[in-house]
């Protein structure tokens, strides 16, 4: 007799504390995550320069290194001198173009006073036929040297699209960091030579880190965009730290329970992603795990 109501109020223990390890269960677990860049050289050629360290931080649009630029370099002389000796056929052409304009005038004054003779009988229509022949002849020359003026105006387009070119290239090799944040992992070294595409360097603002968890079905209905609830974090002494969480995004669609991840129904075979966007205040590393608690909202 004494035996069995031992073995009751065991039992009843059992139940009592696992109700109450229960209600101290958070509602979803998971792990802290944060969006990575990987910046690449759009360049190649060897890294002259690359001032990147693992762990430190950078500010957007600070220079990090820059690729090898010395034959870009080379090439402007060559474009700046091409250019200028281009541009001054403009200036010939235009003084061909002034004096068969004078010519022009000259010979249409001449063309009317042949007009008078002809009509007066002091000249013959040979003589007009000639001078309008002129005139055909020199109208002709001035559309060649216009058409001429147009190709040269041409080929200076030609050579100021090479000449930003060449300064696009030179703008490239710079190695720009294009956010704020810390260098996850350095990719190459200074020396190296790299190719456009090739990844230099991993880098994430961790100023808001994302706890990515999941949940059941029948937690998804109390979960939308925009919602605050608590993320907690382990802290000393086996206390909790407590922090509020946007949700940022639901998943779309059910998964499989990922293994590394439990959930409040033990048996919960699909389950649905969420990410809870967390401002970091530095105890916040990248991999650490976190409870949802959807009871606990702001």
């Amino acid at each position: 007799m004494k035996t069995g109501l031992i073995t009751t109020f065991v039992a009843i223990l059992l139940v009592s504390a696992g109700c109450n390890r229960n209600e101290d269960l958070a509602d979803a677990y998971g792990n802290f995550e944060v969006d990575e860049t990987v910046v690449s050289s759009l360049m190649a050629g060897e890294l002259m320069q690359f001032d990147i360290e693992e762990g430190s931080s950078y500010q957007l649009g600070q220079m990090v290194g820059f690729t090898d630029t010395t034959d870009l370099h080379l090439l402007k002389p060559e474009l700046y001198a091409n250019r200028k000796a281009t541009a001054s056929k403009t200036e010939t052409i235009s003084t061909q173009i002034e004096v068969l304009k004078n010519q022009l005038s000259n010979i249409e004054r001449e063309h009317k006073r042949i007009i008078n003779l002809v009509k007066a009988g002091a000249a013959t229509n040979q003589q007009l036929d000639d001078i309008e022949g002129q005139i055909d002849v020199v109208h002709s020359q001035i559309r060649s040297a216009k058409s001429q003026y147009a190709g040269v105006l041409a080929q200076l387009d030609v050579i100021d699209a090479k000449v930003q070119q060449l300064e696009e290239k030179i703008r490239k090799s710079r190695i720009v960091n294009p956010i704020n944040g810390i260098v996850l992992t350095k990719l190459a070294e200074a020396h190296e030579f790299t190719a456009p595409g090739k990844p230099l360097y991993k880098i994430a603002n961790i100023d808001q880190m994302d706890l990515r968890a999941y949940v059941s079905g029948s937690q998804l209905s109390m979960i939308k965009l925009g919602d605050t609830f608590t993320i907690k974090i382990d802290g000393v002494n086996g206390k909790m730290i407590e922090y509020p969480g946007k949700v940022i995004w639901v998943s779309s669609e059910a998964e499989f329970t990922p293994k590394t991840i439990q959930t409040k129904e033990e048996r919960v075979d699909l389950v649905y992603a969420v990410k809870i966007r967390v401002k970091n205040d530095g105890r916040i590393k990248i991999g650490m795990p976190g409870e949802l608690w959807l009871n606990i909202s702001e």
